[in-house]
């Protein structure tokens, strides 16, 4: 019985591991076409020797894949015209709220599908988005109008700064005030007024209608 395949197996493995970490630790949502096209190239292969193929000619090849990969990476870093071939740039989906169409029928990519991708993402308004974009790697970016963006911390630390200020600002207005006029405060229930047949001297007005 043949039992080559055992660590054929394992080689495979353990290379097949070097060669994907060599490549990068991207997700298959996060790859460019190029990336895509090579990974499969190197699923495929890897299974080869299982069939009878000669392993070392198999990872070789994988790792010419992976070094192809690696220069075509650093050449789009390089040449931002390069990086539009083999990568493509992001394309305006909607803007300040507007779907746009023209834009959608190049990308072949319907309404709803579009309806649907912000569904995933708890938007139910298209009018609340400022600016959405169909990323290379086939992922949806967006951003909301101002009025529509959920507050952050660093808003309700604002308003909670604003709201001291203002006051203390109050405070000291009424220290600076003084005189008559702060001794007038409203009654806290008119109908106690009522029953009591009267206003209570610390709340009557300064002056009174003759």
């Amino acid at each position: 019985m043949e039992w080559s395949w055992i660590w054929k197996a394992v080689l495979i493995i353990i290379g097949g591991t070097l060669l994907l970490r060599l490549a990068g630790r991207k997700s298959i949502s996060q790859m460019t076409l190029a990336q895509t096209v090579i990974m499969i190239g190197i699923g495929s292969l890897l299974i080869q020797p299982l069939a009878g193929k000669n392993i070392w000619t198999t990872l070789g090849v994988g790792t010419v894949l992976v070094l192809t990969l690696i220069v075509i990476e650093f050449a789009q870093i390089k040449s931002d015209s390069f990086e539009g071939i083999i990568t493509g740039k992001s394309k305006v989906l909607i803007h300040n709220g507007v779907i746009q169409y023209d834009q959608l029928k190049k990308l072949r990519l319907t309404t709803d599908q579009l309806e649907m991708n912000f569904r995933q993402k708890n938007i139910s308004r298209i009018d609340d988005v400022e600016w959405a974009t169909l990323e290379a790697n086939g992922q949806i970016g967006y951003e909301l109008k101002q009025e529509a963006q959920p507050a952050t911390k660093g808003d309700v630390q604002q308003l909670y700064t604003e709201i001291k200020n203002v006051q203390q600002q109050l405070a000291q207005r009424r220290t600076l005030g003084g005189g008559a006029g702060e001794k007038f405060q409203s009654p806290s229930n008119l109908f106690q007024e009522v029953a009591d047949k009267g206003h209570d001297s610390n709340t009557t007005p300064p002056h009174q209608f003759d």
